[in-house]
């Protein structure tokens, strides 16, 4: 019921709102709700880690735990626990060229009755003597606190506790839209737009697909291309789930940037969240669940800027399946009780 009535939140908050689902076939909207039971690779929580010490290991990389099992809080009450580092399903998040488009809400539409915020895919057309396809694409983010909600281990606090909800819309937000603003949270971008950055990237090409992203690299996706700027105007379209992955791992630096996700890695995450104004992407995991959910495998829940050949070849597809949906893993390093 609680998607239900999430709709109805968001009917009531535009007012005017009306639900389309004859338009939004029109435009082709798509997807559809995730099964946490069949949708979820829940191979993806591990290693499960105490201190230094992989107690669950895992064939996926994982990031460096503090090498003490003991750990200790003051705040807001001095405490002593056990060092746990895992890997948490937090957040659920549709990139779609279709304003609107809620690909995890069962690939519905929800038209606020007025024209913002449009998405497209051009090209190709000439860029230095090379064919070249562009992309613009929205996010919508979802609180989606997979393990406390499902109540798989209760009164266990390193869980996020908060209730399905949708988090934010790139639709209704002018950062999104346009280059030079985006510019007013990632200025240093200038200082990266040039050739030898950019070749740089290819380093964090290998290292992601292999192991981990190099966070030194702040300004590379990767495989995927390059961070900035943060939003959703992908300059070189390869293929839908490049370029989408590419649109969620800026919006997740963009969410970063602007104080809305916090780190939760490392020996500074054991007590609490804090800052991470520059986004450390060794911190997340991406897991496709729409329009073809990925469960199995090593790279079913690939790091950012992991190379999206050998995963993901095929679960893009016209029509009904343009329209991507991701799950979002944290790395999750806590001092429990």
């Amino acid at each position: 019921m609680k998607p239900l009535r999430l709709l109805a939140a968001i009917l009531a908050l535009f007012g005017s709102v009306t639900l389309l689902p004859g338009r939004a076939e029109a435009v082709g909207c798509s997807g559809k709700f995730v099964n946490p039971v069949t949708d979820v690779c829940w191979s993806c929580l591990f290693p499960l880690s105490v201190g230094g010490l992989k107690i669950w290991p895992s064939g996926r990389p994982d990031t460096n735990n503090p090498a003490s099992p003991i750990c200790a809080c003051a705040d807001p009450l001095p405490r002593i626990g056990i060092s746990v580092g895992f890997w948490e399903p937090v957040r659920l998040a549709d990139v779609t060229m279709k304003p609107w488009c809620f690909v995890n809400l069962g690939g519905k539409k929800i038209a606020p009755g007025f024209d913002i915020g449009q998405g497209m895919l051009a090209g190709p057309s000439q860029v230095g003597g090379k064919s070249q396809n562009t992309a613009k694409w929205h996010v919508h983010w979802y609180v989606y606190p997979l393990l406390y909600w499902m109540e798989i281990l209760t009164d266990f606090l390193c869980f996020e506790q908060a209730s399905f909800d949708i988090a934010y819309m790139t639709e209704i937000d002018p950062l999104w839209q346009d280059d030079t603003l985006t510019a007013l949270i990632n200025p240093e971008a200038v200082v990266f737009a040039n050739p030898l950055a950019v070749a740089a990237c290819a380093g964090d090409c290998v290292t992601s697909t292999v192991n981990l992203p190099l966070d030194s690299l702040f300004w590379c996706a990767g495989c995927q291309g390059t961070m900035y700027p943060l939003n959703g105007n992908i300059p070189s379209h390869i293929g839908h789930v490049q370029s989408s992955r590419l649109a969620l791992s800026r919006f997740s630096y963009k969410m970063h940037r602007m104080g809305l996700a916090w780190g939760t890695m490392g020996s500074k995450g054991l007590c609490k969240k804090y800052l991470m104004p520059i986004m450390r992407k060794q911190q997340y995991r991406f897991q496709m669940t729409n329009p073809i959910a990925t469960v199995s495998g090593r790279y079913a829940c690939s790091p950012i800027g992991a190379s999206t050949m050998p995963p993901d070849a095929g679960r893009a597809y016209p029509a009904a399946g343009e329209d991507m949906g991701y799950l979002v893993w944290r790395k999750r390093n806590c001092c429990v009780l």
